[in-house]
């Protein structure tokens, strides 16, 4: 079984730069009640999972994604801090390391093994996407309105639809992590 000290330990660098004890402890309620609903029993098992069954990964896994995304979120909004004057609006660290570690947080609901040593997108997949499975669990575990607008409109769903600036940040940090490896796979990808 999959316990907070691994969520914990996955995520420590990240956690530990959230400075309300709170939104910390509601993260990794999300995420055990995640891997309780997609029965994620095994870090291990955890591990191996793709973050995306949409393209090819070359490797890169669920947590290294979730991560990534989550740094890039980071550096984009300490790039506008370093360079502007004066911001222009305020950016919730907190709330963009939380976002950014629950953003795909619904692809446990999401993605299942398929009993081959392959992936599938699961029942509950079909019937919602990861930012709306994402959003409900998160909901479910306390985590306030604005980190959910950050899980709900990351993606597509977002599109057109009312943002916390968060959520620009963890959208474009989200996808230059995607892009380049559907274009690898486009051939599209000058490298």
């Amino acid at each position: 079984m999959i316990k907070r000290s691994d969520i914990q330990e996955l995520f420590a660098s990240q956690l530990r730069r959230i400075k309300k004890k709170g939104v910390r402890e509601k993260v990794i309620d999300t995420w055990m009640l995640g891997c309780e609903r997609g029965g994620w029993d095994r870090l291990p098992e955890l591990r191996k999972m793709p973050f995306t069954l949409l393209t090819e990964t070359h490797g890169v896994n669920f947590i290294q994604h979730t991560i990534a995304v989550t740094e890039g979120a980071l550096a984009l909004a300490q790039a506008q801090q370093k360079a502007y004057r004066k911001m222009p609006y305020a950016i919730d660290m907190d709330r963009l390391i939380a976002g950014g570690l629950l953003h795909d947080v619904g692809k446990l609901l999401e993605i299942e093994a398929d009993g081959e040593g392959g992936w599938r997108k699961s029942h509950n997949g079909k019937c919602a996407r990861h930012p709306i499975s994402g959003a409900m669990l998160a909901a479910e575990a306390g985590v306030d309105e604005e980190t959910i607008n950050i899980i709900a409109c990351h993606a597509k769903e977002g599109d057109g639809r009312p943002q916390v600036v968060e959520t620009v940040l963890i959208h474009q940090a989200d996808f230059a992590t995607f892009n380049p490896l559907v274009m690898k796979k486009a051939g599209t990808l000058i490298e």
